[in-house]
């Protein structure tokens, strides 16, 4: 039986990463690793991965991370539907990118 995975965070939603300490705002998801074959080293690659906006003073840099790294920031709110409008491209599966970037 194939076991289906639910993502824990939401897109909008500020997430901390455990082990390298930045804080981030949830753009898309995947089910399970999407990347290059045997890039996840000791991290499982059959939980949700999330691409992550981590903005700062010069744009941003987006990072891949596994759900088992990330936990939730409740101390800061995620986006309103009004901000994610202004700050991101939202395709008709809900998957976000920076105004800057096209979804493909």
């Amino acid at each position: 039986m194939t076991q289906v995975h639910t993502a824990r965070f939401g897109l909008g939603q500020i997430v901390r990463h455990r082990d390298h300490a930045f804080h981030g705002l949830v753009m898309d998801v995947d089910a399970t690793y999407a990347g290059p074959a045997a890039e996840t080293g000791a991290v499982a690659s059959d939980q949700p991965f999330y691409r992550i906006l981590i903005a700062d003073t010069e744009g941003g840099v987006i990072a891949y991370a596994a759900e088992d790294c990330l936990v939730a920031t409740p101390e800061i709110e995620p986006l309103s539907p009004e901000a994610e409008r202004e700050w991101f491209t939202i395709d008709a599966q809900g998957r976000h990118a920076p105004r800057s970037q096209t979804l493909q």
